[in-house]
């Protein structure tokens, strides 16, 4: 017989049987597709030993004046700017107290108890003492993470133990941080939270307030920021990273800045200042549905008047703003049921929005990545693009994606974009997990599909960076496609890659083969270790649908090392594997899970012969 040549059609499906996807691929993990076969995806590396507090969902990098190159980083607890691998943290202030002899402590333990009557604190918020004299032989100076006790009342760590029992800290300054938000998304629960029929008794979905998500934009080289439902923050680049953010209304010359917002934009057109989901010009109440934006060139002034720009309009469809992004000559706008354009009109207009999507879903604020001119979002049971028109975009994982998906976690869906190699990443939770832990990809290039298991809680794909960034859960940043491991710790890890084809015939699919020789085709280009290997495995069938035969079953081994010797960088293995493996079908994996080794597979051949009909 002649040798039988593996190379099967790019990207991986799920929407049918293994048997009915023959000669395409089946399941995978931490793989991509590169001209249409598939590699080892590149690793990740730690970009300092520091780490932040809290988990982070917002990402964003400029390049100062200066020469300053910046990532802001907005988690649910600070906000940092990141300068060469070290956080800075400029999370506003909310309030400022003198308190008096507001410590009480107990002897051998280092918990004490602070009273404040100005409350206004949460739990989790930090508050700076400065100015405290020693009580119970503890002196509380510096920042605090506060557990809330009371109304007016509240514990800190101060790290070691009183030596007595007592109350004091004579004249005290409370310098207390705007309070912090939730890392996860809690469903809302009791009578009415979810539709009818849907879930479990009094079970809704989460709220999309429920989790700390900060939007943050530049104006120039200076920053304007603020968590979502929450107020307009700004950062001025003259003062340095470490000035922490101040009010934006708190500025002079500020003029109707809205108090809450949902989301913030810059457009390129004239550098206006939007804020969605804001509360109406004139009025503390908060419209879901509102977009205001500033006087064009000046982010201080929001009164709309005759002789600036500033404005107001209000969508219709849908019941809140979710998402919004700068397109190409475009403001892009996704409430919970629609898509709009924003376009700019000029005076008195200014901006005019136009339906172009309805009957439409998002998953969440960040689930929208923007590549060449197009924008791809996850839906709530699809995924979609926008590239002048709305449509749905063909997706080969849709059932795999939806039919395991934790339906309370949607808000912490993150997209983004690896334009290296075409592509467009989703994080989201399974159906069983509470943080993300599975991502999709789909390559708009090769227009195919893949997945695999990985915690990223944000995402940015940056023209100012040399790699893609990410946000980890071990609360630091990882540049990825650096190296070809997993080095978000001190000790490197291998990162285990794999991929299954879907199932195939042997000759006709009637009568048994038997497979004897493998010939390899990989290439290991890439590679940090001294020898680099790989694992073929063979899995074969007594009959489509049976399940895979065991190996002992065969009288032999079905899996063989592929070990490259060469020590060109770029080299067709043209060697053979012998084995011993039988059936009327099969599937064949390719796998690797040791450190310094990266691959990419070509078109193995199977070398077999007729073996009967039993």
């Amino acid at each position: 017989m002649p040798l039988k040549k593996l190379l099967l059609n790019p990207g991986v499906n799920r929407e049918n049987t293994r048997y009915t996807n023959e000669g395409g691929w089946y399941d995978c993990d931490k793989i991509r597709f590169r001209q249409g076969t598939p590699e080892k995806i590149g690793g990740w590396q730690r970009i300092s030993n520091n780490t932040f507090l809290g988990v982070c969902r917002s990402l964003s990098n400029w390049v100062t004046l200066g020469g300053a190159n910046i990532i802001g980083v907005g988690t649910n607890l600070k906000f940092y700017l990141a300068v060469g691998g070290a956080y800075n943290d400029i999370t506003p202030i909310r309030a400022t107290e003198t308190l008096t002899d507001p410590f009480t402590t107990t002897s051998g333990s280092p918990i004490v108890e602070v009273t404040d009557a100005a409350s206004g604190f949460t739990d989790g918020a930090f508050v700076t003492f400065s100015g405290a004299s020693a009580v119970g032989g503890l002196t509380i100076d510096g920042e605090y993470q506060l557990t809330l006790t009371g109304g007016q009342t509240y514990t800190i760590n101060a790290g070691t133990p009183a030596s007595s029992t007592a109350t004091g800290g004579g004249t005290v300054t409370a310098v207390y941080q705007i309070n912090v938000g939730p890392a996860l998304a809690v469903p809302l629960t009791g009578w009415g939270a979810g539709a009818w029929a849907s879930g479990d008794w009094g079970v809704g979905v989460a709220s999309e307030d429920a989790i700390r998500i900060w939007n943050q934009v530049n104006f120039g080289e200076d920053l304007i920021f603020g968590p979502r439902g929450g107020s307009i923050y700004y950062w001025d680049s003259s003062g340095g990273v470490t000035t922490r953010g101040v009010l934006l209304s708190s500025l002079p010359g500020a003029t109707d800045v809205p108090t809450r917002q949902s989301l913030l934009l810059t457009s390129d057109i004239s550098r206006f200042v939007f804020a969605f989901g804001a509360n109406e010009y004139g009025s503390a109440t908060v419209d879901p549905m509102l977009i205001r934006w500033s006087d064009q060139e000046d982010a201080l002034n929001w009164t709309p008047a005759a002789t600036n720009q500033a404005g107001f309009l209000r969508l219709s469809n849908g019941s809140e703003i979710v998402a919004a992004t700068q397109s190409r000559q475009e403001v892009l706008v996704w409430t919970n049921a629609a898509l709009y354009s924003l376009q700019y009109q000029g005076a008195p207009i200014v901006w005019g929005a136009q339906l172009v999507g309805e009957n439409i879903s998002i998953a969440g604020q960040n689930a929208v990545a923007y590549a060449n001119g197009v924008a791809y979002w996850m839906g709530k049971d699809k995924f979609y693009m926008y590239d002048g028109r709305t449509q749905t975009l063909r997706c080969d994982l849709r059932q795999y994606v939806f039919n395991d998906f934790n339906d309370n976690q949607y808000i912490q869906v993150v997209a983004g974009t690896n334009e290296g190699f075409n592509e467009i990443w989703w994080f989201y939770c399974s159906a069983n997990a509470s943080q993300n832990d599975r991502y999709v990809i789909y390559n708009y290039r090769e227009n195919v599909w893949y997945f695999g298991t990985m915690g990223r809680t944000a995402w940015l794909d940056s023209g100012l960076r040399n790699y893609p960034l990410a946000a980890t859960y071990a609360n630091n940043l990882v540049n990825h496609e650096s190296g070809v491991d997993d080095e978000i710790s001190a000790t490197p890890v291998p990162i285990a890659a794999y991929i299954t084809s879907s199932e195939f015939d042997l000759d006709d699919g009637h009568q048994f083969a038997f497979v004897w020789r493998v010939l390899p085709d990989m290439t290991f280009r890439g590679s940090t270790a001294a020898s680099p290997s790989a694992t073929m495995t063979l899995l074969p069938l007594k009959n489509s649908g049976s399940g895979y035969t065991s190996p002992a079953s065969v009288g032999g081994s079905n899996s063989a090392g592929i070990t490259r010797t060469a020590t060109l960088p770029i080299e067709a293995f043209t060697g053979q594997v012998y084995t011993r493996v039988r059936g009327r079908q099969m599937a064949m994996k390719i796998e690797s899970n040791e450190l310094g080794v990266t691959w990419q597979l070509g078109a193995p051949r199977l070398d077999m012969r007729p073996d009967g009909r039993r």
